[in-house]
């Protein structure tokens, strides 16, 4: 065998056993003539000594030796001297003196150390990706996505469901993405799309008995990257039949407790169920961190009532003003500070910021003389004022208040450190709107359109579709959408309905669904399912805030990967192979050189 233990093992119960390990040099330090190498791999570190007097021809071997050279050595398990413990490693109370060493691969100078800390631009990093992979933190990361997928299918496994993979070359179906194109060889000028999630196929599992059914799916989206968004991703797809929304969310809970449990890791407090217009009225936001309070608070009738002319116009445009009460804050916020505040609304999109602040009794603000007493006295009750709190304000309308407050309480929580990095606090936000109206005056779908109405709400069909309600869930944990579901619509009926009301013609809905209809005329049961992302997973439980940070091989944001040179130009015969038109490679090979 190549070796006899890894490089995080070794401890004082091992003293005087011969050993053979295995790994890269991550650090080299000549001591007096008595050379130390720190043998690294992904378990661990284990110091390994090379002393003239021991062996000489093993001492002359290891003058050579560079960081990332990868070597396998022989020796016997000694003691650390007096003074040289290192009490940072599981092997830190133990060094290896070298018997026997043999070089496998000699490395160049790497572009960067393999440690934790490092400021390197994240190009190089994902152009030498393979040496990135090295560092602890990304072989920690990989072992956490792994928890999670082991752990997932674990739970899912005891729970009945079946492992099913659905096709990866697909029909096109609108997903509110682009979708990625496969052309076909066999049938020039048709392709086959890579899915974007395999909503359509697991429904149809539904319709063909399989009752219980998940995947590891690999996922395509043509959009914009993101810091936690990537063009190509993993999900943990499930469907389930016969099930209500309560079953659904009965079992994501556990599901959950389940990986967390597996990671090391606890959701802590209750896991609430909260409505999505209650959402938005108290946070701004669907995905609202809930690791700490400031909840907003309308206070338009309140302050209308005052003859501050900012807020009584954004009032009267149809517009709100909201608040959140920073407990505490108003000693530790100086002017130069709440100044800054100001400044970060504006960059994200407000007009402005708006502050009092409560003290021994009283508001004190610029903008206080335009409020009469018995205004402020209501105003006091209404955002629950006490001593050394700060009141921070925002008039504008409706989407742009809750948006800009919702960025300006994000800062606060993180600024003002009112959360444990270490805490996980999760919540179900339920009932969302069916459908929902652009700016162009069109209705589409709130999230898709397979999501049934809720059953008191199907007269509002033909009535009125902006007020249905869907029976559609996320899952939110620290403020990130985990994943999203809904009960599906099986009837036929309805599902046309819903495609007539986003304004699709019977052509195209048969042409892009009616594989799915026809199978809902044989009998489809009840079903409903979520799809969680397994990246945002990761990125959660790690502390990250960048998706390319648990990917083992990201794009970046201009979708391409800067280690391999994807997407790269197609052979001239392949495209004549696919019936593709040539020009446009030509025009693409031009732009590229510039």
């Amino acid at each position: 065998m190549m070796r006899t233990h890894t490089n995080n093992e070794l401890k004082k119960d091992n003293i005087k056993e011969e050993v053979k390990l295995c790994g890269w040099v991550q650090s080299r330090r000549d001591h007096g003539g008595v050379i130390f190498i720190d043998l690294r791999d992904k378990y661990g570190l284990t110091q390994i000594v090379f002393d003239p007097r021991h062996n000489k021809n093993t001492h002359a071997a290891a003058e050579k030796l560079r960081r990332e050279w990868v070597v396998s050595v022989s020796g016997k398990v000694r003691d650390r001297k007096e003074g040289m413990v290192n009490p940072k490693l599981i092997t830190g109370e133990i060094e290896i003196i070298v018997d026997d060493i043999e070089i496998l691969n000699e490395s160049l100078t790497p572009p960067f150390e393999v440690e934790n800390n490092i400021e390197t631009n994240e190009d190089i990093r994902h152009e030498y990706r393979y040496i990135d992979l090295r560092r602890p933190i990304n072989q920690e990361r990989l072992l956490v996505r792994h928890k999670i997928l082991t752990s997932a299918r674990a739970f899912l496994n005891k729970n009945n469901f079946l492992e099913i993979e659905t096709p990866c070359l697909i029909k096109s179906t609108p997903e509110g993405a682009k979708d990625y194109i496969v052309p076909s060889s066999t049938h020039n000028g048709y392709a086959y799309s890579l899915p974007q999630s395999p909503q359509l196929y697991k429904q149809l599992l539904m319709a063909g008995g399989c009752d219980r059914y998940y995947q590891m799916a690999r996922c395509f989206r043509d959009e914009d990257n993101r810091a936690d968004r990537q063009p190509e991703f993993t999900q943990i797809d499930l469907e389930m039949s016969f099930v209500d929304q309560s079953d659904i969310i009965e079992l994501g809970n556990n599901l959950y407790k389940e990986i967390f449990k597996a990671c090391g890791k606890k959701l802590s407090g209750k896991i609430e169920i909260v409505s999505y217009s209650e959402c938005m009225n108290k946070w701004g936001t669907d995905k609202p961190d809930m690791r700490f309070g400031l909840e907003f608070i309308d206070v338009s009738d309140i302050v209308n009532k005052s003859d501050f002319s900012v807020f009584n116009d954004a009032i009267n445009n149809d517009g709100v003003v909201k608040c959140i009460n920073v407990k505490g804050a108003a000693q530790q916020m100086s002017r130069k500070e709440i100044d800054k505040l100001i400044e970060f609304v504006i960059s994200a999109g407000g007009k402005g910021l708006a502050w009092m602040k409560y003290i021994e009794g009283e508001f004190q603000s610029s903008v206080v003389k335009f409020f009469n007493e018995d205004v402020l006295n209501e105003l006091k009750k209404s955002v629950d004022a006490s001593n050394g709190d700060l009141i921070l304000f925002i008039a504008d309308k409706l989407k742009r208040t809750n948006n800009v407050l919702d960025q300006l309480r994000c800062k606060l929580g993180k600024d003002l450190k009112l959360y444990s990095d270490d805490e996980y606090r999760a919540l179900w936000v339920v009932d969302y709107p069916l459908f929902e109206m652009t700016d162009e005056g069109k209705i589409e779908a709130c999230h898709h359109p397979f999501s049934m109405p809720k059953a008191e709400d199907l007269k509002l069909l033909d009535k009125d579709p902006l007020k249905v309600t869907a029976t559609l869930y996320d899952f939110v944990i620290n403020g990130y959408e985990v994943h999203s579901g809904s009960i599906r619509i099986h009837d036929p009926k309805i599902q046309k309905k819903v495609f007539d009301i986003i304004g699709m013609s019977k052509e195209e809905v048969e042409n892009k669904f009616g594989f799915l209809l026809k199978a809902f005329s044989y009998g489809a049961p009840p079903h409903g399912g979520f799809a969680a992302g397994v990246e945002r997973l990761v990125m959660i439980i790690c502390g990250s805030d960048n998706i390319k940070d648990v990917i083992a091989f990201p794009k970046n944001k201009n979708k391409e990967n800067p280690m391999d040179h994807s997407p790269s130009l197609i052979e001239k015969a392949a495209l004549v192979d696919l019936g593709l038109d040539l020009n446009n490679q030509t025009k693409a090979q031009l732009k590229k050189k510039g």
